[in-house]
């Protein structure tokens, strides 16, 4: 984005810097780009990082593949996460989503096939129940690393093997 002023000052063609012309009118005009002040995340590096973590860990030791959505869910809340849960791609029938829109104030947990075989809608209420107290307290990272947390356990360890890194 750029704003342009005019200047009261003369200068040759020679004495121009990079956004700067002379008008016909003897007048300078002059174009700085202006950065836009970018938006302050809703967490830090360390929240982050702890989610990502709790994620990893869960996909690790269960085979499935944990992911968080965060943002506007639109009217049809169940409909929109079931949509993004198919984004996942070859993986969303080992896929679990938690998505979630603080603005709505509402939630969605989507498990794929193979993942809603290994974790029973028990499971789903009580993470979800775990998330709603940790959401009235503000407690956004926490509740979702607890509900993440909670999902792996009750799908337990994966039987498949896991690819050698060597």
């Amino acid at each position: 984005m750029a704003t342009g002023e005019i200047a009261g000052r003369t200068a040759g063609a020679d004495e121009l810097g990079t956004g700067e012309a002379r008008m016909s009118t003897g007048r300078m005009s002059v174009a700085r780009r202006v950065e836009p002040e970018r938006p302050r995340l809703p967490f830090s590096a360390r929240e982050l990082a702890g989610l990502d973590e709790a994620m990893a860990v869960a996909s690790r030791s269960t085979g499935l593949e944990f992911a968080v959505y965060l943002g506007d869910l639109g009217e049809d809340t169940r409909k929109q996460a079931e949509e993004l849960h198919a984004n996942l791609g070859a993986q969303a029938s080992e896929g679990v989503l938690i998505a979630v829109s603080p603005g709505q104030r509402k939630f969605e947990i989507v498990t794929g096939e193979e993942a809603h075989r290994r974790i029973p809608d028990r499971a789903c209420q009580l993470a979800a129940m775990s998330m709603v107290a940790s959401f009235k307290e503000d407690e956004l990272i926490d509740g979702l690393v607890s509900a993440v947390r909670m999902l792996s356990d009750a799908a337990g360890t994966s039987f498949r093997k896991q690819p050698d890194h060597h």
